[in-house]
């Protein structure tokens, strides 16, 4: 397998690359992800698990699209993708380098794991590496459900029938007769090979040279575990390429739907040395983010604790009305009584309130007209240490909205020096949402 690594950030446009290095990537260029998805890429994991999560409509938007035969255009995804023999890793624009500590902090914070021990480099590997984190979130997620079973098949040989007589097999194992009989029949078991895949992959993980401990760190990982262990107790670990193979179809249960997620993620994880080594031609493979999405569930693990409400459009809770017979309903990134905000992963750095895009506008005054709110504002990203405060007064109404921009830590001395100064970047920031 060749080395032909891609390294772009996102929302960016490259044009100094040999038109050779991209041939490969063109299959992908302006190619809508849920097209891609819907071709059947069992190994190509994108976050939020619905896409139609995401505000931005990000599934209609291609990974990346391409200008002539050497110009890379990117948007708000972020994350690795491989296809034959190219790999082409996005890192976020606000990062110093392609390390991109910025965006495994976003991704800790906002899966609630621990992460500060890990040494980051630069290749896919550690991408890769760091699905197992995500595992824990996707097995409680799963677990919620009940534990899966499906039917099956189960050949048995005795005298109580219960099933379909296999006349065939009979003759073969009774003859002569001994009181016995075989039959078959179709059963409910939780021991599947979906639930073996998941024991597979804790096991895996529990075997990991730093990551056993996720699986003990809250007490509804344990439980779950320990009812996976339970469910399957004739696991084996010679067995998992076959387990592997047998989960490669996704499930369809329209109840156990959380459990595709789980079966995505386990396989991902399981088969991490053969993507990176080898894979079949025509496979996509990659973990891909919605850079507007982690930056909304990001700014959450900052906002919450002060009070703001964070409303989810997918499972329809947290929305304002636009009409007084609660109907034609919105959902604002974050609001509180008299204050909306709204996560936008833009540059805005140094822009007057009057300057920002027409629509984040308009959507901001409409939600604060609607809840009477006074107070609006849009939080972003930036990569200055001294962020001038941008406010502007609105007429009629009245009110005011505010550029809150925050900092994220260009040093490049290592992760925890990064941590050390994001930590008083989030400080700084909802210090000043609080006084507003």
């Amino acid at each position: 397998m060749s080395n032909n690594l891609i390294q772009i950030s996102d929302n960016s446009k490259k044009d100094t690359y040999e038109p050779q290095q991209l041939e490969e990537l063109r299959a992908l260029a302006g190619v809508p992800i849920k097209n891609i998805q819907l071709e059947g890429n069992p190994n190509l994991l994108v976050f939020p698990q619905s896409l139609s999560e995401c505000k931005d409509r990000i599934q209609d938007s291609p990974i990346f699209t391409m200008e002539g035969d050497h110009v890379l255009v990117t948007n708000n995804i972020m994350g690795f993708v491989g296809y034959k023999n190219t790999r082409l890793r996005i890192h976020s624009r606000f990062a110093n380098d392609d390390r991109d500590f910025f965006l495994h902090y976003m991704l800790q914070k906002v899966f609630s794991v621990n992460l500060f021990d890990l040494n980051y480099t630069s290749d896919q590997t550690n991408i890769f590496d760091f699905l197992i984190y995500l595992f824990p979130e996707y097995l409680k997620r799963a677990y919620k459900q009940g534990l899966y079973k499906e039917y099956q098949t189960h050949n048995y040989n005795d005298n109580n029938i219960k099933g379909r007589i296999d006349i065939a097999r009979h003759i073969r194992q009774n003859m002569p007769f001994t009181g016995r009989v075989a039959y078959q029949t179709r059963e409910y078991t939780y021991n599947n090979d979906l639930t073996q895949l998941v024991r597979h992959t804790i096991e895996y993980i529990r075997r990991h040279q730093f990551a056993g401990g996720i699986l003990q760190n809250d007490s509804d990982t344990k439980d779950a575990v320990k009812v996976i262990e339970q469910a399957t107790p004739t696991y084996n670990r010679q067995e998992r390429t076959k387990i592997i193979n047998s989960n490669l179809r996704p499930i369809h249960h329209p109840y156990y739907s959380e459990y595709r997620n789980l079966q995505k993620l386990c396989l991902q994880i399981l088969r991490h040395d053969e993507l990176k080594y080898g894979n079949k031609d025509d496979e996509i493979y990659g973990i891909l983010f919605d850079g507007a999405w982690l930056w909304e569930e990001y700014l959450n693990t900052l906002l919450n604790p002060i009070g703001f409400k964070h409303p989810r459009n997918k499972e329809s809770k947290g929305a304002i009305y636009l009409f007084m017979n609660n109907s034609a309903p919105r959902y604002p990134d974050f609001y509180k009584s008299d204050f909306i905000l709204d996560a936008k992963y833009k540059g805005y750095t140094d822009k007057r309130v009057s300057e920002v895009d027409r629509d984040d506008l308009h959507q901001l005054i409409a939600y604060m007209y609607i809840e009477l709110a006074s107070r609006g504002g849009l939080v972003y990203p930036c990569i200055l240490s001294e962020i001038s405060t941008q406010q502007a007064s609105l007429r009629g109404h009245s009110g005011s909205i505010t550029l809150y921009g925050m900092h994220i830590p260009q040093s490049n001395t290592g992760w925890s020096e990064f941590i050390v100064q994001i930590k008083q970047s989030e400080e700084n920031l909802v210090k000043q949402i609080a006084s507003q």
